[in-house]
């Protein structure tokens, strides 16, 4: 669903679907995406590639109020489809429980991954700091994403840092139409004529994420159809 220019969750930056907004305390952050049809449709475990047998785990935020406005879903995102999905705040709990979370599952398990973010984005410099803290800390925890932060000062940087220093286990792509390199990788459109993998989940040739692991795998730019 695309939106009309005019529609007030662009200009104030916000969800369609405000009531699906949920404060942190008493909720689980971190959840098997076994409920995910498109990362897991049913299972939880990585099924191929250098990450398979680790079990995995999302993280949704608010589409647009954590997200650049230069993102070029902004209109289109497919949480404008997504009327059911709760919606994390953003902030100083979020990031306590976050915390929190992810040492539960360092004790749980040797290797885990992380999806980031379902929907929403990296919102401060200092929210991307705390993942590069928390990768340092534990080293079974895995993290493959996409970020639409490719042109935000402090916040770029911070990506960019973490996937330099942890090349093997941090794989977020920045959403943007670009030719990807060892320190910098890119989640395309589907109008992308670069050198390019076009995701095998969203043409049929794999059943989900579980079964695929290009997108933390390909040095590649992957490009992905529109939703």
């Amino acid at each position: 669903m695309k939106l009309r220019p005019e529609n007030p969750a662009l200009t104030e930056k916000r969800t369609i679907h405000p009531k699906m907004r949920k404060e942190v305390t008493g909720k689980t952050l971190l959840k098997p995406v076994s409920n995910n049809i498109k990362l897991g449709g049913g299972a939880n475990i990585v099924t191929k590639g250098k990450w398979r047998g680790y079990p995995m785990f999302s993280l949704t935020l608010e589409e647009r109020a954590t997200c650049p406005t230069y993102c070029h879903h902004w209109m289109d995102c497919f949480g404008n489809n997504m009327a059911f999905a709760h919606r994390f705040v953003a902030g100083p709990e979020l990031e306590a429980k976050i915390q929190e979370e992810v040492a539960n599952l360092a004790k749980l398990y040797r290797n885990f991954v992380i999806r980031l973010h379902i929907l929403g984005d990296f919102y401060s410099q200092g929210y991307v700091i705390m993942w590069h803290k928390l990768m340092e800390k534990y080293p079974g925890l895995h993290v493959f994403g996409y970020s639409a932060h490719f042109r935000t000062p402090k916040i770029t940087d911070e990506l960019m840092a973490i996937r330099t220093r942890f090349a093997d286990r941090w794989w977020v792509r920045f959403s943007f139409n670009g030719e990807s390199d060892p320190t910098t990788i890119f989640a395309a459109k589907e109008d992308y004529t670069g050198p390019s993998i076009l995701c095998p989940e969203q043409t049929g040739d794999v059943d989900n994420c579980l079964g695929c692991g290009i997108c933390w795998a390909a040095k590649k730019t992957v490009k992905f159809l529109s939703h």
